[in-house]
């Protein structure tokens, strides 16, 4: 018998919601992954984090995820996982959170034009 938490939908952010009132999104660690998705993986990659001034922004996700599923997007701004802040952090400790976490709820928007500007930011 498997017991994980649900893993609800994510609609299109709007500018006007207030952040408290963001959908929250469960990840649980996979109980049975594919074959092709290591246990450890959370199904999508960050980029970012303090030095761009930009946040934490979602960069990759891998189809057929609980990240996919549960309507995770590149361009997704993180702004908070497990009630910790992502709006000013350093990308590895980001990461670190991320990755040792054993059940994930996340906030985030879509905000594709801060993405756009810290992926130019980056790019050689």
């Amino acid at each position: 018998m498997h017991s994980c938490l649900p893993v609800l939908g994510l609609p299109k952010m709007d500018s006007r919601i207030p952040y408290d009132d963001y959908p929250v999104v469960f990840l649980p660690a996979y109980e049975n992954p594919p074959a092709w998705i290591p246990p450890h993986e959370l199904g999508f990659n960050i980029r970012g984090g303090k030095a761009s001034q930009l946040g934490i922004f979602i960069s990759k996700v891998i189809p057929d995820s609980d990240a996919h599923r549960a309507g995770l997007q590149e361009g997704d701004q993180v702004l908070a996982v497990n009630d910790v802040d992502f709006q000013d952090i350093e990308h590895s400790k980001a990461v670190e959170i991320l990755k040792t976490a054993r059940e994930i709820s996340m906030r985030v928007r879509f905000f594709p034009y801060n993405y756009h500007r810290q992926k130019e930011r980056t790019v050689h």
